[in-house]
């Protein structure tokens, strides 16, 4: 009777011991949830933010003693191209990305599947007409060869340019996405090129005109207020953006990054090391 009485105790017991663990695990299991939750989150104090080499990272580390007197810490990490950013961004490398305007990351998301946001704008860099040999971008010769961007949006960016110029016409209902295959008026029978946008520069002798963005352009060497043969008007809806995650858009910390970004040390920053060349959007 005693052996079963023992028994019976260390069954109650072991019961206990087992329903307490599940309960530990149950409490581990939320806690895991709600990490999972925090993990989402960006931390409080320091932001990984990728840019393109030349003008946005020179921003960028204005940006970054600016914000260190408010406790952030920024670490830049510097790309050579325009997709790399985003999808170092998408897989969590990155925190945020400052490079690109928002036709272009709407494409990314479009064509990977993704949920990048604008945080808010940054900067405009105009994009302009560069050759080696004309001064004009109407005295391209008959057949003569044009280098644009290869990406979708830049690339629509830069025929937009020469239909504004005169050169084409593009069918309307594809202007915002167009590429060559989209122009319905060409009388000059142009080629043009489509070429990595960074590579451009590089290509200017091989080519009688050349689309090249800002940042690509000062950091080869030239002037888009005085190197450059023809610009885009004002109004254009190519201001370059912030970038983060869909989930990060309200974290504390990229308001913070914002008030950094649009200081008056970045803004004279701007002014003063690019007159012409890149305005500040605030």
């Amino acid at each position: 009777m005693r052996k079963n009485i023992f028994m019976f105790a260390a069954i109650i017991l072991l019961l206990t011991v087992l329903a307490a663990c599940g309960s530990n695990n149950n409490n581990g299991n939320n806690a895991n949830g709600n990490n999972e939750s925090n993990n989402n989150a960006l931390s409080e104090d320091k932001l990984i933010v990728g840019v393109t080499a030349g003008p946005h990272e020179e921003v960028f580390e204005i940006v970054k003693e600016v914000a260190a007197k408010d406790g952030l810490e920024i670490e830049i990490k510097v790309f050579s191209d325009y997709i790399i950013p985003n999808t170092a961004l998408d897989e969590g490398q990155l925190d945020a990305n400052s490079y690109q305007h928002k036709p272009f990351m709407d494409k990314f998301n479009e064509d990977h599947d993704t949920d990048l946001v604008s945080a808010f704008p940054t900067i405009l860099s105009m994009i302009g007409v560069y050759s080696e040999t004309l001064t004009d971008v109407n005295d391209i010769p008959e057949g003569g060869k044009i280098g644009i961007p290869n990406d979708p949006t830049n690339g629509a960016r830069a025929l937009s340019i020469f239909e504004e110029a005169g050169l084409i016409e593009l069918d309307n209902e594809k202007r915002d996405s167009a590429t060559p295959l989209d122009i319905v008026k060409n009388d000059k029978n142009i080629e043009f090129v489509e070429l990595d946008a960074a590579q451009i520069p590089k290509m200017l002798g091989e080519v009688d005109l050349a689309v090249i963005n800002g940042n690509f352009a000062t950091s080869s060497g030239l002037n888009p207020t005085e190197d450059s043969i023809f610009t885009e008007t004002d109004g254009t809806p190519y201001v370059n953006h912030l970038v983060v995650r869909e989930e990060n858009v309200n974290d504390p910390i990229i308001e913070k990054l914002k008030n950094a970004y649009y200081s008056d040390e970045v803004k004279d920053y701007i002014n003063s090391e690019y007159p012409g060349v890149y305005q500040a959007s605030w």
